[in-house]
């Protein structure tokens, strides 16, 4: 018997326990509850989510506050008593599959997406469901990379959840009912929605997946009233996404590009652009005093075969600051011009301040797949610093080749969707990170509506996949250097969440949510969950007690195990 058959049969077994446990904790820890229509919906207005940083009792948005850096200021929990962290309720959805949602929290409401966007309404106090929203969506259903939504928006009275299908939906906050609805883009072609909507100042802010189908990237937003179209701005310039031909990265890394043989197929290619990808995976972040959005944007189209869109492939692995009342690019950043490994940049902008020269400096950060942390200045796009490695690099950024070419990070990172988080504490970013070696294989495939098209092929180094673990990274902003790492045996892919207490919460594939020490790195509590713990944690407050939310559900890219449950811990008394 395999050890991975008895890794999975353990897992099993833990997974049926817990919802058993599930069935117990709703005897042990709810209490009675109240009705749908005594519980208060508050409606979240423009002053409070421009004040979300300041609010510890709730999680406003995606990223907690438009900053995305997902710190708390809640002291109740610490170092000292996290070991005495227990479930306070659990909630199963009933679906069953890849499950990376961020839960919001207004005011002792919680709001959840699932798999194929389901929206919940549950009693934040005992984990009573008090509404439910099921998405129909169409027979044919067209999506990389798993059936995920990460989460919703919740303002004005209403919750907006963008879908797989490509439709943005206002739904009424204390019904559920669906108040609008809106196509973003072509669903099959291959856009779809993946991310949780940003809202600000009356506007609804979604992107597109689906750069892997050949679409054409962008970030629109929507009146948040009736959904209307405001703006659009593309990821793929029709004008000028050649770019400038460059042969290195911006801090001077050989791509190995053959610049000639390049140019003289654009002329083939001219019309490259119209297919070029450019996804926005994850919500963006938003300074609202400069009036910037920060965007990270994807790979382009065929992902790893660049014979067939010549040229620097603006503005694919790229983070890219926008006005956010225009949708006009300020400035631009490309972490690889001309991308042939798919290292695209997927988690989420992080912004905060650092140290240079003695002086305060407007930042934002990014954690790469090519595993480094990219600290730019956000007024003007330079970049400060880019940090040591967080990941194992070897053979960076060498040409793939029709036998094989090994190379690290692979394709799934670095950090892959996993939004970092930050302590103004400690002044350090927490990374999730997986270490997966991969050869690059070419050969070149035509575009057909609606299927996948990567162009070339990326496969698991092999002999080596047993060679594949994670790296926990706290990395210090001011200096770019790694304080502490810890390492899990399995790639990890979730996010993590920091507070006030001086903790850093993540989790594993293996099921286990983890709460470290967030100066020293040392692993102070672990639960075990039963399913994967891929999703990114939050925090908020109920009765004056600080609690803890996670989704266990697992990871399609990853093939973690599935489940349905959002755990919520809280101090035993």
């Amino acid at each position: 018997m395999s050890r991975r058959f008895l890794e999975f049969k353990k897992l099993m077994k833990t997974t049926v326990s817990l919802s058993i446990m599930g069935f117990l904790l709703s005897f042990l820890f709810v209490p009675p509850t109240n009705s749908a229509e005594e519980v208060k919906h508050t409606e979240v207005t423009d002053e409070m989510l421009l004040n979300a940083g300041k609010d510890g009792k709730n999680w406003l948005m995606y990223g907690r506050d438009y900053t995305n850096q997902r710190y708390s200021p809640l002291t109740q929990i610490t170092t000292a008593n996290v070991s005495k962290l227990v479930p306070k309720w659990v909630f199963q959805t009933g679906v069953v599959h890849s499950f990376e949602n961020t839960p919001i929290v207004v005011d002792g409401v919680m709001y959840i997406t699932t798999p194929f966007n389901h929206v919940f309404a549950i009693d934040a106090r005992t984990g009573k469901q008090l509404w439910k929203y099921e998405h129909k969506e169409p027979p044919t259903r067209i999506f990389c990379c798993g059936p995920n939504n990460r989460g919703v928006a919740v303002a004005y009275g209403k919750v907006y959840m963008a879908t797989l299908d490509a439709r943005l939906l206002a739904l009424d906050q204390k019904t559920g009912k669906v108040v609008w609805d809106v196509e973003t883009g072509d669903p099959t072609a291959g856009y779809g929605n993946t991310m949780a909507p940003l809202v600000y100042k009356n506007m609804v802010i979604v992107g597109t997946s689906g750069a892997e189908y050949g679409i054409r990237g962008f970030v629109k937003a929507f009146d948040a009233k009736d959904g209307k179209l405001i703006w659009t701005w593309y990821t793929i310039p029709e004008k000028g996404w050649e770019g400038e031909w460059k042969k290195t990265t911006p801090e001077g890394e050989d791509l190995h590009r053959d610049i000639e043989a390049e140019k003289k197929a654009m002329e083939k290619y001219a019309d490259a652009w119209k297919t070029g990808g450019g996804s926005v995976w994850m919500t963006p972040a938003l300074d609202p005093e400069l009036g910037l959005l920060y965007v990270c944007i994807g790979n382009p189209s065929p992902d790893l075969d660049g014979s067939v869109r010549p040229g620097d492939n603006l503005y694919t692995e790229s983070i890219v600051a926008l006005d956010v009342n225009k949708g006009e690019m300020k400035w631009y950043y490309q972490y690889v011009p001309h991308d042939v490994w798919d290292l695209d940049a997927t988690s989420p902008a992080v912004l905060f301040d650092v140290t240079v020269g003695g002086k305060k400096v407007k930042a934002v950060g990014h954690a790469g797949k090519t595993g480094w942390v990219y600290i730019l200045d956000r007024t003007n796009g330079k970049l400060i610093k880019k940090s040591e490695a967080f990941v194992p690099q070897e053979n960076m950024f060498a040409p793939p080749t029709e036998k094989g070419t090994r190379m690290l990070p692979g394709a799934n990172g670095g950090s892959e969707w996993s939004p970092m988080s930050y302590s103004p504490q400690t002044q350090m970013v927490y990374v999730a990170g997986l270490h997966q070696p991969m050869h690059y294989i070419v050969h070149t495939a035509p575009l057909e509506k609606g299927k996948l098209w990567l162009g070339s092929a990326f496969i698991a180094a092999p002999g080596e996949e047993k060679d594949q673990y994670g790296t926990f990274t706290a990395i210090n902003v001011n200096t770019g250097k790694i304080v502490w790492q810890h390492k899990t045996e399995q790639p990890l892919i979730g996010g993590s969440l920091v507070t006030a207490g001086g903790l850093v919460f993540t989790g594993e594939g293996n099921g286990y949510f983890d709460a470290f020490d967030a100066k020293t790195g040392k692993l102070l509590w672990r639960f075990q969950c039963g399913a994967g713990v891929n999703a990114a944690p939050i925090s908020f407050e109920v009765d004056g007690q600080q609690m803890i939310a996670v989704a266990a559900g697992g990871n399609f890219q990853l093939g973690f195990p599935y489940g349905d449950t959002i755990f919520v811990f809280g101090l035993s008394k």
